[in-house]
């Protein structure tokens, strides 16, 4: 039944409408979670907020979302995808509307909502890539995969765009009032999008499964193979992450290096070309645009290697070439290249690898763990992954001497040394996957799966069914699901 879904070289109707509910999730997600940062200068002056209170508003969001990540990844195995992505959307869609209510001077409500807010974010983005890929063909599922996280800087450029275009009309708090609007996705959810059916197979509920996996293909569900009864595994427990110490070590370290270098350098980059390009604050942001830009192409050209030439080869040329092009801009930081600026063009195309390195490395973390693991495992990892959003600036201040520690002072005389600091962390990025990664490409998640945990005999332990691959030599073996 399943090898059915791994046959597809093209994608159905209904397989594109789970990608749509996907990228529309992912990118409403981030436009609610960025939301505060254009909120926050409208009520930073009028309010006297202190450096501290603002940090910690801004703090509040990235702890809730490195927690929400953990528990909602958790739950998703436990009780299934579906119901998850409806609860994190209304999670922070909710959240967001109850901001609209904070009062005059209220920083201790933002606080709070705010970190509610990053709970639900944390929680959806592991949920809807791990959902999207068990509907996936295993010739496509890198691909769609990256897509899917190719979408999250609209979110954030779309915040941009309302607070320009609403916020003199409707006031900061009709900005937190659109926010609620990403729950009507709900309803399309609920609508478009079935129960994972590897999910479904492992709680033994094989005609579900059957009728999930039809809907995907637009079959009729008789017109599949019914795999064979077998008892339900015991839930497993999170304490069996650490039984798989190379899932463990690549899916944690490659989120951390990631979020840690890109968190440091895309809080500094703004303040380095006010500095070095003597250009004012506005205009900074303007040269900032490219540079996300350059991100967003990056984001599309690792969801195409990502099935091209490999998980493994493509997240060692994100972080090895994001970290040359973070060194180059360190030490060409005055030069000038046709008469443009070396370090913007230099750092344009380290955002190609820096940021596009994340259409790997988020979908990679959720194939690298074992079925009843599967969300568990790239919760924890992107959770693991967000105390970079904390040591990333950290070190930057050690390493510049400064006392702030959230958003440090740039200096240019210590700038070198700050982007050999970054550079490290993508270094370690490339590591990970080159020499310790799994690969893969070209797998289906069954196959990935039996890898994972042992073979024939583990498949059995986990009660996946028998005849899902009764057409090949492997039905005498069953075929696990969700790795």
């Amino acid at each position: 039944m399943l090898e059915a879904l791994d046959r597809r070289t093209t994608l159905t109707g209904n397989q594109r409408r789970i990608v749509v509910a996907a990228v529309l999730g992912d990118m409403l997600e981030f436009f609610d979670y960025f939301l505060i940062g254009f909120v926050l200068a409208f009520v930073v002056g009028p309010w006297q907020l202190t450096f501290g209170q603002s940090a910690v508003i801004l703090l509040s969001s990235g702890i809730g979302a490195m927690l929400g990540a953990v528990f909602w990844g958790r739950m998703a195995d436990r009780i299934g995808r579906r119901p998850v992505f409806v609860a994190t959307i209304l999670n922070f869609s909710i959240a967001t509307g109850a901001l609209a209510f904070t009062p005059d001077g209220g920083w201790l409500w933002l606080t709070a909502f705010r970190f509610v807010v990053g709970f639900g974010v944390g929680g959806l983005y592991c949920v809807d890539l791990p959902l999207v890929q068990e509907f996936m063909p295993k010739s496509k599922r890198g691909r769609i995969g990256g897509l899917v996280t190719s979408f999250i800087p609209v979110g954030t450029m779309l915040g941009a765009v309302l607070a320009a275009l609403l916020a003199p009309l409707i006031g900061w708090r009709g900005l937190f009032a659109v926010g609620v609007l990403p729950a009507l996705l709900v309803l399309l959810v609920r609508m478009w999008v079935p129960e994972s059916p590897h999910w479904l197979l492992r709680q033994g509920r094989r005609e579900e499964a059957r009728r999930s996996v039809a809907w995907a293909l637009e079959v009729d569900p008789r017109s599949l193979p019914l795999p064979e009864a077998r008892s339900t595994p015991p839930e497993s427990d999170w304490r069996e992450l650490f039984r798989h110490p190379r899932s463990l070590a690549v899916s944690w370290l490659t989120n951390l290096g990631g979020q840690t270098g890109s968190y440091g350098l895309t809080l500094w980059a703004p303040t380095l070309f006010v500095l070095l390009l003597h250009v004012p604050p506005a205009q900074a942001s303007s040269l900032m645009i490219l540079v996300t830009l350059g991100g967003l192409a990056g984001r599309f050209l690792f969801s195409w290697l990502s099935d091209g030439i490999g998980r493994r080869a493509s997240g060692g040329l994100a972080g090895f070439a994001g970290a040359a092009f973070i060194v180059l801009a360190g030490l060409y930081h005055n030069e000038v290249l046709f008469g443009v600026s070396a370090f913007w063009l230099l750092l344009i195309a380290a955002y190609v690898f820096v940021d596009g390195g994340f259409a790997i490395i988020g979908p990679y973390a959720a194939e690298v763990w074992p079925a009843s693991l599967r969300t568990t495992g790239m919760g924890s990892a992107y959770g693991f992954g967000g105390i970079g959003k904390i040591i990333g600036p950290l070190g930057l201040a050690l390493v510049v001497g400064s006392s702030n520690v959230i958003k440090p002072e740039a200096t240019v005389e210590q700038i070198v040394p700050a982007f050999l600091y970054l550079a490290g962390w993508f270094a370690l990025v490339g590591v990970m996957f080159l020499f310790f990664g799994i690969e893969t490409r070209g797998r289906s998640i069954g196959e990935i799966d039996r890898s994972l945990t042992g073979g024939a005999a583990a498949g059995a332990t986990v009660g996946v069914p028998a005849g899902a691959m009764a057409v090949t030599a492997e039905a005498a073996r069953p075929p696990a699901v969700g790795a």
